[in-house]
This record gives C-alpha cells, structure tokens and sequence, in this order.
C-alpha cells in the first residue's frame, strides 16, 4: 500500500479468541477401580432426558415403556444404546490366535458382515431390533435412541420409526463482523517422515506469513527460488516483473489469515527405535530431530500468528482420546510466543464468537470400520445428529474411563466442524431443523497432497491453498 509515494506495511487482522477445550482436560488422571461402563451409564442418563422431551412433539400418542416392559402386539416408545453384533468385530482372543496360526491372516479395512444386527438396552433388560428403518450398516455401537414399534410374537422389537437427537442448539451466528478473515486449517505434515517435503510445507509457511508478497525476501523466498528455476529457459524479465507487481496482493491476502490450527499427525517418530530398549547415544539425536523440525517451521508461523496445534494419531501423546496437549517442552522455540497454544484433540473454541469443533480424525476413521456412509462427510454428519463427537468410544475407540461424565456428548452446534488426517479435501453446508448452519470440512494429509483449508469467518465459505514443489523444464 502507498501512501504520498511512500509504502506502508500491511497490519495483519485480529480476531477474538475463547478456548472451550476444558471439557476435554484430564486434571487428576487415574486408572484404579474405573470401569468404562460408567460412560455408557452417564451417556443414557443425559440423552434419555433429551430424547424423552422430544418425544411428546413428535408421538404424542405412543407410551414410553423400559424394554422389560414391552407388551406383545402393543406400540410404545422405547429409548435405550444400540449394540451392534459384529460376525467380522476383532477380539483380544482373535488377535491371540493370529499370533499362533502359521497362515497370515489378511486384516480388513471394514468390519461389516450381512449378518450384523442391532440390540437396544437399557438398565431393565436388551431386544433385538428387527425391520428395515434401522439398518445396521448404518448405526454403531453406543448411540442412544428413542424407537417407535412394537414387540413380535418373536420376542424382537420391530421398529417401525428412528427417533435421533438431532443437532444441538447453536449459538447465534455473529453478523455484525463483515470483513473478511480466514482460518487456516492443515493436517499430516508429518515432519520427519519420507512422505514429508519440507519444501512445500515452507512455501505454506511463506503465504501464511506473507513472505510470498515481501519483495524483502524474494531472494530466500522459496517460491522465488522455484520461480527463478522455472525462469531458466523461458523469459526471465518478464515473469520477474509480473511477480513483482503481484506481492502487494500476496501479501494483502496474507494479512486476513487470524489463525492457524493443525489438527494432529505434525511428526512422525522412526518406531523401529522404540523397541523397548535402552537407546544408544548415536540413536538418541534421531528421536528428537523431527520434533525440532517441526519447531522450527511452527516459531515462523506463531512469531506473526495465533497457532493452534492439536496431537493426532502419529503424534508423542497419549492415544486414548480425549489426546491431551503436546508438552510445550517439545517447542521451545514456538513456545516462546503467545500467539502458540498447545491445545487437546478433540479441539473446542470460538473465534470472533464462531464456534469451532474438531478431531485429528481418529472419531471418524473409526466409524469407517464398523459401518458405512457415502462418504466422510456424511460420517461426520451423524455424529453431529446423535450429539456425539466419539459414538464407538469406548467401544472400539480407546478413551479415558470417565466416571462422571462423557466428554464426546455435544450440547452446543458448531459453526464449522473439521476432520483431520483425511484422503482427500472434502466440504459441505449442513442446515438443522431449528436453523442451525454447520460447515463441515474434511482436512487432507497435507504432506500427500499439499492442501490446506482456508475458512472465512464472515460467511464460512472455504477454499483450499494447494502448495507444490514439481515444476516442467
């Protein structure tokens, strides 16, 4: 920008924060006496109350009974957990006689069988579910439901209407913010690994921080060392010049990036050093070295803007969900500024009073296994629908055994809602009945595809910013 023929520097916007993750702290940790059937417990508690409020408003007329108190032939309501009998579900004792059968044994990727069928049950007692609104590929284990039908001469539960939660209430979207500002949204870098390019991940670095735009640095600019490469044989002056006049551009639109957020899998440690074995001294430094990595190219993100980094699957934090926040001590050189923020996986806050909720992925990844969708996003649908960010926690989704609570159950509807770790980009607008407006985003690995996800906090429409290092001579 200029000013009487004199360039001023662009300031970058700000944007309110709120961190929400408090309901995902683990503040005394212990593991003695607990038993994960209190979630479960809490779970039906919390959503039967919900659902029995909604069941006047929409069966006025149907009595809502316990399973031990079904009557043959008689239509009521009965609310209670799916179970999910799974043929294909692995066990302990499966994975015991895997390690003692000479032939290997192939593992699928989805667990679904034909003859997979649904149980509901409460505290009284459990029934099978029978006909064709509730299909099994559909639900998992650990939703809670209120289910219109009738018991049959077979003792099942013949279910001739699915009664779900819905999405939550939703917080008034903020209409007087009018400008534009954008969140970034990466995932799987993993830093240290042979799929990793440090290249790319630099010139993301470069647009987020608006060195694409600063003709300061063309010259350690990564992408004008590819520019000058790719200039080597066509017209260099030229293309110089039409590069020059687009950095006041670049860096115009740098400046509307308020906050960055990386949703797990940032670093991946070589495994084969973690045998169970004292280290030697020569092997020591190659743990650590894909950490400082990573420090490295996060202190150049967080020295000009807020930064949220969550642990993911791949990540040196614990692997039970809720994942608590990466020690700040792995980043010493980020950790000096205030704008970093080491944050938990699933991750809650608000931005300019635009609520934010996600996970690295796993929640998602694990409903693949244990039934089926169109695609992610009609995963990430559901669990928005059943009011639960973790439904086959802890089922089949490792967790903390939570004695009072379950931190997975969601009352307030996001505004936007991401995945992380994902195959490929993917989003969509979701509407609830009650007005609710959720935008769902699919985050892909990045150090596979080099996309990150940029979301406007004005109207949340998004784009991704692709970032590649391969260039025709």
């Amino acid at each position: 920008m200029e000013i009487d023929g004199e360039k001023t520097p662009l300031e970058r916007k700000q944007s309110t924060y709120l961190s929400l993750d408090e309901t995902f702290e683990i503040r005394k940790e212990t593991y003695g006496g607990q038993q994960y059937s209190q979630i479960y417990f809490t779970r039906l508690h919390l959503m039967r109350t919900l659902l029995y409020s909604l069941v006047p408003n929409l069966k006025p007329h149907l009595p809502v009974c316990k399973i031990l108190g079904l009557e043959k032939g008689k239509e009521c309501i009965i609310v209670g957990t799916l179970y999910k009998h799974m043929k294909l579900k692995p066990s302990i004792l499966d994975e015991y006689s895997k390690t003692r059968s000479v032939t290997p044994l192939v593992k699928p990727h989805n667990f679904m069988h034909p003859d997979d069928h649904l149980i509901l049950e409460d505290e009284s007692g459990r029934v099978k579910l029978g006909g064709t609104m509730l299909l099994p590929s559909s639900y998992i284990t650990g939703i809670v439901v209120a289910l219109h039908g009738k018991e049959t001469g077979a003792g099942d539960f013949f279910v001739q209407d699915v009664l779900e939660a819905g999405l939550a209430p939703q917080i008034e979207f903020p209409l007087e913010s009018r400008e534009d500002k954008y969140v970034v949204l990466v995932s799987g870098l993993i830093v240290g690994s042979s799929a990793s390019n440090p290249l790319q991940f630099q010139l993301l670095i470069d647009h987020i921080t608006g060195h694409l735009g600063d003709e300061k640095v063309l010259q350690i600019s990564s992408l004008f060392v590819l520019q000058a490469l790719c200039c080597l044989f066509c017209d260099f002056p030229f293309r110089l010049a039409h590069f020059m006049a687009s950095t006041e551009q670049e860096q115009a639109i740098a400046a509307q990036i308020v906050h960055v957020i990386i949703a797990g899998s940032s670093v991946e440690i070589p495994r084969g050093l973690l045998n169970g074995q004292n280290l030697a001294s020569k092997d020591q430094p190659r743990l650590s070295e894909p950490i400082k990595e990573l420090d490295i190219m996060l202190t150049q993100i967080a020295a000009g803007v807020p930064l949220d980094i969550m642990p993911g699957p791949n990540d040196p934090a614990n692997y039970s969900l809720p994942q608590q926040p990466l020690n700040r001590c792995l980043f010493p050189g980020s950790a000096a500024y205030n704008t970093f923020r080491s944050c938990t996986n699933p991750h809650c806050f608000e931005l300019d009073n635009i609520r934010f909720l996600g996970t690295s992925g796993q929640n998602i990844d694990d409903l693949q296994k244990y039934s089926e969708a169109k695609d992610k996003l009609e995963f990430m649908e559901r669990t928005l629908r059943w009011r639960n960010l973790g439904p086959t926690a802890p089922n089949t989704l490792g967790c903390y055994p939570f004695m009072d609570r379950d931190p997975f159950l969601i009352d307030s509807c996001p505004h936007v809602y991401f995945a992380g770790n994902q195959d490929k980009y993917e989003t969509s607008l979701l509407k609830g009945t009650e007005g609710q407006l959720v935008r769902l985003i699919c985050i892909p690995k990045f150090s596979k595809t080099g996309v990150a996800v940029a979301v406007n906090l004005r109207n949340l429409e998004c784009h991704t910013l692709s970032f590649g290092t391969q260039f025709d001579l």
